[in-house]
């Protein structure tokens, strides 16, 4: 994120702002997890197909045990992924489209020739319940989620992260609707926020790499 706490700009397109260190941090966070996870607007708005970043990561993860490719898993509350997005053009390993009731019949009918979808929830996504299937059908037992923010707020709210990789960039986005690492309904009361204990931290540059773990 930015320093004032921004993971985009105000109108909500996300360019790569990190470092390359930054950029390579993530697919090594990828390489270590059997599913990786992002909403529908980023894989509509951007080339992103939630890959594993090539050769020298696809052999990190058979190194740990892993299957060569990640899964790849979107969000999508009512069902408005764009079919012909570049992720379903890449057929290197299954996708998996989490949506609810509120996707129309016709919206699905579309997805379904292109990914495995699974409804979990009538107008909210119920991520505990979403979680449970992909660890009995697929066998996910660690999953990254790349966001965005309304994600993982909605992660944070249900106590779902274990662990939280931060990378503090020295820009300045602005802007009182540009999305920030947890948006959504949020917390109300400090008692209830969700706690984080610092792990480690790193300056590399002048970009800054937190890691801290759910308390």
């Amino acid at each position: 994120m930015t320093a004032d706490g921004k993971i985009a700009f105000a109108n909500h397109m996300f360019v790569p702002f990190g470092s390359r260190r930054d950029q390579e941090h993530m697919m090594e966070l990828r390489a270590t997890a059997d599913a990786v996870m992002s909403g529908a607007r980023t894989v509509d708005l951007s080339p992103a197909t939630l890959g594993t970043g090539g050769t020298k990561y696809q052999r990190l993860r058979l190194k740990r045990g892993l299957s060569e490719y990640n899964l790849r898993v979107i969000v999508s509350g009512s069902g408005s992924v764009d079919p012909k997005a570049e992720i379903f053009k890449r057929k290197f390993s299954p996708i998996i489209i989490l949506t609810t009731r509120r996707a129309s019949e016709r919206r699905l009918k579309k997805l379904r020739e292109l990914a495995d979808v699974k409804i979990c929830g009538q107008s909210e996504i119920n991520f505990a319940a979403a979680f449970r299937w992909l660890r009995k059908k697929w066998g996910v037992k660690r999953l990254l989620c790349e966001g965005g923010g309304e994600i993982n707020g909605a992660l944070f709210r249900a106590g779902l992260v274990d662990e939280l990789h931060l990378t503090i960039c020295p820009k300045i986005f602005g802007g009182r609707r540009a999305p920030t690492i947890a948006d959504g309904q949020g917390f109300t009361r400090l008692a209830d926020a969700a706690q984080l204990k610092l792990k480690s931290a790193r300056r590399i540059g002048s970009e800054l790499f937190l890691v801290f773990r759910a308390t």
